[in-house]
């Protein structure tokens, strides 16, 4: 708990305590909203059959039907609950774009420790290899290799996969090229480590959090991509739902509002709220980040 000491005008010093919690990055508001946020998405992935109104693949004659107490965000064209749809869409469109994300921290990690760690030719392949991945933009390289390998949830997952590890694999060498000349690592050389021992033991549990932060952030870049690619007609394939597609179906339909509307914003609150909470983890575990905080809220 941090002490401020005050000096009143009688000349005697008094102390105030700072509020407890208040430099928690926790506590915000905003960090509140995307928690709950979040966590309602969870659920509804969880208890998605139970919340489903209709069978999200169901068609009925009543087709582009405006919202309303049959149906919450009315119907597509085909008929279908398009809520029920929005709701089976988040089975997918969360799911795998988290899954992304951990194999790019996994791929990107392991090739920018072994750049850093052990230098030389590793560290110019990989880097190079990079560099030639960052000299595209992301989207258009996405669409392109999704495009090349063919339409479907997989293969725009791989086109994702050969775009993201890049950034970081970048942190990752950065982060290890710092770290091993510290003393613990070189002590620990000299005790006998070989290089994965150090990495694993040493080096890899002190440059994790970054990454983590950053894999965080990403989390609702990936989902805005992946939709991105279904609805260009490059990801997931109809009938399955998923938030993309649906975007997709409602722009065919334009005076029928709610299709797009739906899904739009069923990715915007999670967008939105995972970045909330990635500001929030990027606070907590940066020191300097944490005095800036502390000093706002004293």
């Amino acid at each position: 708990m941090t002490t401020l000491t005050s000096v009143p005008r009688d000349g005697r010093t008094s102390t105030r305590r700072a509020p407890r919690g208040a430099a928690s990055p926790w506590r915000s508001p905003l960090t509140v909203i995307g928690l709950a946020v979040i966590a309602a998405w969870i659920l509804v992935i969880v208890f998605s059959p139970l919340v489903q109104t209709h069978d999200p693949l169901g068609q009925s004659s009543d087709r582009l039907a405006a919202p309303g107490a049959g149906h919450w965000f009315g119907t597509d064209a085909l008929g279908r609950d398009v809520f029920s749809r929005v709701v089976a869409g988040a089975r997918i469109s969360i799911p795998v774009a988290a899954a992304l994300v951990l194999l790019s921290m996994l791929v990107g990690g392991i090739l920018g420790a072994a750049a850093g760690y052990l230098g030389r030719v590793v560290d110019e392949v990989v880097m190079r290899i990079a560099d030639v991945v960052f000299a595209f933009p992301t989207i258009i390289l996405a669409m392109v290799i999704a495009a090349a390998l063919g339409p479907s949830l997989f293969n725009a997952v791989i086109a994702m996969l050969l775009v993201s590890w890049p950034a970081y694999a970048r942190v990752t060498r950065s982060l290890v090229l710092g770290a091993k000349s510290y003393d613990y690592v070189v002590a620990g050389r000299l005790l006998g480590f070989g290089p994965f021992t150090s990495l694993r033991r040493d080096i890899l549990p002190n440059v994790l959090a970054p990454v983590l932060v950053l894999g965080t952030l990403d989390l609702g870049t990936a989902i805005l991509t992946l939709s991105g690619l279904s609805f260009l007609g490059l990801g997931n394939v109809p009938p399955t739902p998923e938030w993309g597609s649906i975007v997709a179906d409602g722009m065919q339909q334009f005076s029928s509002w709610w299709i797009a509307t739906s899904a739009g914003l069923a990715i915007f609150s999670i967008v939105v709220a995972v970045n909330f909470v990635g500001d929030a983890l990027r606070d907590s575990l940066d020191p300097q980040s944490q005095r800036m905080v502390r000093g706002r809220s004293l």
